[in-house]
């Protein structure tokens, strides 16, 4: 083997590093290892670079800071297009202000998601109106996006507006987006028209999400009884198979928009009533 020796000099030399007299080699003047080493290439010895200690420290630490950010802009996706209602963005459990006692559940959900979503297990939040329904799904939904997951909350009036006047192979592939998220959660189940078109819809999507096998969440303000005792065999075909997948959970206690209306206008009644003194006298 033909020995070739690529010789050091001082410029070759960063401020942190030195030329070790015993092997001639470039070596790491904090932590003391080579950042050259001497390999065989094609029959002859060549000096190459290497990272030391420290170099391997900031290329991991780089690395953990880019997969870092890449997560980042992959739940910012998630959330852009699982979430279109921006306000939703804002529910989530650091939010909360206690006004539902049993919020401990959504986290609950979000905990053993990975579990339930095997079996498809989901949950059916019903109750009056104002209760905190729509706000407890979006908890679940937000800290399941910020774990990588891809959801979407929307709603039936939202959905059965994209299909009208959509052709035969549109209403499927917006089905199918829809479908392939981890987790779907359709708020306010009811609100949508009582028409024929869109129960057929309804079934249709509820239908699609309960032949693959993946969790849903539904909110509604209908309360269980008539849920399973709905008065007609469309609207039967639909709540069974809600029920047969999804967890029934009361949602009760006090009116939260009541609340915060009642909070909004005490501030805004102290705002426009409070007045600005200057120098020498109020306005």
């Amino acid at each position: 083997m033909n020995i070739s020796f690529n010789d050091n000099n001082l410029s070759d030399l960063e401020d942190d590093e030195y030329i070790d007299p015993i092997d001639g080699l470039i070596h790491c003047k904090i932590c003391g290892k080579h950042r050259q080493l001497r390999l065989p290439i094609q029959g002859e010895m060549h000096i190459v670079r290497t990272l030391c200690k420290c170099g391997e420290a900031e290329r991991d630490a780089r690395d953990k800071e880019a997969e870092r950010l890449d997560f980042i802009r992959r739940t910012e996706g998630l959330r852009l297009s699982g979430l279109p209602d921006r306000k939703m963005w804002d529910y989530t459990f650091k939010n909360d202000k206690g006004y539902n006692a049993k919020l401990y559940m959504a986290q609950n959900y979000v905990d053993k998601f990975d579990e339930l979503k095997v079996d498809g297990r989901g949950l059916l939040l019903w109750g009056q109106t104002g209760t905190g329904k729509t706000y407890f799904a979006g908890c679940i939904a937000n800290a399941l996006i910020d774990k990588g997951n891809s959801v979407y909350m929307t709603n039936f009036s939202t959905i059965i507006n994209q299909l009208t006047g959509a052709f035969s192979e549109e209403k499927n592939q917006i089905i199918e987006n829809i479908n392939k998220k981890a987790l779907l959660i359709i708020d306010d189940l009811g609100i949508e028209r009582n028409t024929d078109y869109a129960t057929e819809q309804v079934y249709n999507v509820i239908d699609t999400r309960y032949r693959s096998g993946r969790p849903m969440i539904i909110t509604t303000n209908i309360i269980l009884d008539d849920l399973r005792n709905p008065n007609d065999l469309a609207h039967k075909r639909i709540y069974d198979r809600i029920l047969e997948r999804c967890t029934p959970i009361l949602i009760e206690g006090k009116n939260i928009r009541e609340i915060n209306m009642g909070e909004n206008n005490k501030l805004m009644s102290e705002a426009i009533s409070k007045r600005v003194y200057e120098r020498g006298g109020g306005n």
